[in-house]
């Protein structure tokens, strides 16, 4: 079963080499694109059935033993990262099939949209696995370099400016990622993951807090927290509908993922706990009150956007199982609901042409189940019993009571207020473009894809899923959790031996 790990890696890649040998021939690049999303989808289930059952899977790359060599670990956390991960980039890959992105033709000459997608992916699946800090810093560039040429796709004027700011604020990232790299291994000698679990507790505090400063710094910035994330909302709205919605779901939240993964196994019960605190409850807050401001639909979406991400970095500052239950169970419900919302967004761009809420107007009448596809997501995304959005919010607010004090109180009473706010956006939206009578005329009569319709109508249901499977799911999560507070079965899986 070990050799399966590897493999969310390899098949995008080794689909992507085929794709750009195939870019003049669309229906065979949609073919490889499809098959090796969907294997890579099956051998993430099966990896996370694996790791639920029996603990972490790893994989010494070369043959090299930790911790010199490379090493690859899909324990609960990160094969469950991979499940929802594949799920999504594989409907949004249809979704762009049935609108035709990527194919030959003068907006895409080389027709290199699918073999780009595919290096994004496999980008995504490598971060998820690293088990060393830098082939995560692998990952992070594979998603850069691949992200730059998806966010400019097309090369018009305000993507190339909007794709310039995100990379020049990614490549800062990075570079902080990777000073934070140098120092890393010049104050423990290591940096597999881990090895750095036992040698980061001997270092003088001082030293620890540094190192564990500049990574929060690198991590931040890519996860889009405040005061980090004013590149977001001005970046992602440009993009073509399905580059956004996969930008929306996944990107920011590999930045949460690193920052889970760091702080519970590096940083256990750190310092940075009331910074991480006080940075949640600004980002909900801050994130909030920018999409209230909105009336652009995509613009709107990328604040709220920032706003969650603000509920994750909440569970991880508890330092507590619950909080972390909550954490993760949220990072999935957003992965799902956010790209969906996305894709909804750019439906509703397809069909009338726009996205300025202010123009729009009565899209309930004449397309009832975009109407409906918006409206479940949206209500999901305020956390309306019982959805899912619900129940990982209610987690956390719960997770921050059972600490006490006023810090986490305070907590608690930004998230509500944002939850309710989130609630008043979303309704807002949906009364100015589906209820009203719309203010300015737009053309409201071309037909939908019915595949573009198919993939955001099946990642609605994956949302709706994750409410009816929310038993089973907070048992993977609450796993997952108690592993990370533990800390020692990862250790043990990439050292048997016990580190050296």
């Amino acid at each position: 079963m070990s050799a399966l790990v590897p493999l969310p890696v390899l098949l995008p890649l080794l689909g992507a080499a085929l794709t750009l040998l195939l870019a003049n021939r669309p229906l065979p690049q949609r073919m490889v694109s499809v098959g090796c999303l969907s294997a890579t989808l099956l051998v993430s289930v099966l990896l996370l059935m694996r790791a639920y059952q029996h603990g972490p899977l790893v994989v010494q790359i070369g043959a090299w033993p930790a911790p010199v060599g490379i090493v690859l670990v899909a324990d609960q956390l990160a094969a469950l990262m991979l499940v929802v991960s594949s799920a999504v980039t594989l409907c949004v890959l249809l979704y762009s099939i049935g609108q035709g992105q990527g194919e030959t033709g003068e907006s895409a000459p080389l027709a290199i949209f699918h073999p780009t997608y595919l290096v994004l992916t496999a980008g995504v699946t490598n971060a998820f696995l690293a088990g060393d800090l830098f082939n995560l810093y692998v990952g992070f560039e594979m998603l850069l370099a691949a992200s730059f040429v998806l966010i400019t796709l097309n090369g018009t004027r305000l993507r190339i400016r909007t794709g310039s700011t995100y990379v020049v604020v990614n490549v800062l990232a990075s570079m902080i990622f990777l000073v934070s790299v140098g120092l890393v291994y010049a104050a423990t000698g290591t940096l597999n993951l881990a090895h750095l679990a036992a040698r980061l507790d001997a270092l003088p505090d001082g030293v620890r807090l540094s190192l564990q400063l500049m990574l929060l710094l690198a991590f931040g910035i890519k996860a889009a927290v405040f005061p980090l994330s004013a590149w977001l909302p001005d970046s992602y709205p440009t993009a073509p509908a399905p580059v956004t919605a996969v930008f929306a779901g996944l990107l920011t939240k590999v930045g949460v993922y690193a920052i889970i993964r760091t702080q519970t196994l590096l940083f256990p019960g750190g310092q940075a706990g009331t910074l991480l605190l006080v940075v949640a409850g600004l980002t909900m807050l801050v994130g909030i009150l920018g999409a209230v401001a909105q009336s652009d639909m995509k613009r709107l979406f990328s604040f709220t956007l920032v706003s969650h991400i603000g509920y994750m970095i909440f569970g991880v500052g508890l330092s507590t199982v619950a909080g972390l239950v909550g954490a993760i169970f949220y990072v999935v419900h957003h992965i799902t609901i956010q790209t969906t919302l996305f894709l909804v967004a750019g439906l509703v761009e397809q069909r009338t042409g726009s996205t300025d809420l202010r123009r729009l107007g009565g899209l309930a009448r004449v397309a009832p189940l975009l109407g409906l596809l918006f409206f479940v997501s949206a209500m999901n995304l305020a956390g309306i019993p019982p959805f899912s959005g619900f129940l990982g919010k209610l987690g956390l607010l719960q997770a921050g009571a059972a600490v006490g004090g006023a810090l986490p109180w305070t907590l608690v009473a930004v998230g509500t207020v944002t939850s309710l706010l989130t609630l008043y956006v979303a309704s807002r939206a949906w009364s100015m473009a589906f209820w009203r009578v719309p203010c300015v005329t737009v053309n409201s009569s071309a037909p939908l894809p019915m595949l573009t319709v198919g993939a955001t109508a099946a990642l609605v249901v994956l949302g709706v899923a994750l409410t009816v499977a929310a038993g089973p799911l907070f048992d993977v999560t609450t796993g997952a959790a108690v592993d990370l507070r533990e800390r020692t079965p990862y250790i043990h899986a990439v050292l048997p031996g016990g580190p050296p």
